[in-house]
């Protein structure tokens, strides 16, 4: 996409997060020839809107895409192997290691469309690292 505007070294990614008023971080996905100067005013347009930024290089799911991928993949499985109930599983992701909420509230915020299509485009770009292997 930056190859097509002209201007690759002024092109950068925002990803928001969703309720995006309540959500504090942004990516900043830096393409490769983003410039430094495109980086520092991006970050500042984000703290100018209260938000926290972290800086990922293009790639496919960003960090939090594919982190997500692999945690609710993984929940979902032991939910079917009958490891513990959906309430248990966020219950444990909540309190154990303090997420704000658990993989199946998660997928019942984001719906489970926009989950297996992240998943698709995953596996089609990465391959099957995000499937479980047999």
């Amino acid at each position: 996409m930056a190859a097509s505007t002209k201007r690759p070294r002024q092109f950068i990614g925002m990803h928001f997060f969703n309720p995006v008023h309540m959500m504090k971080l942004i990516e900043i996905i830096k393409g490769k020839e983003t410039s430094d100067a495109t980086v520092k005013e991006t970050e500042a347009v984000s703290a100018r809107m209260g938000k926290e930024t972290v800086l990922v290089n293009e790639s496919p799911g960003f960090v939090t895409s594919r982190m997500n991928a692999l945690i609710g993949n993984e929940a979902f499985r032991m939910l079917g192997e009958g490891i513990a109930s959906a309430r248990d599983i966020d219950k444990a992701l909540k309190l154990g290691l303090n997420h704000p909420m658990g993989p199946f509230e998660m997928v019942d915020l984001v719906g489970l469309d926009t989950r297996l299509s992240t998943l698709k485009y995953l596996e089609k770009t990465l391959g099957r690292s995000t499937r479980r292997r047999r």
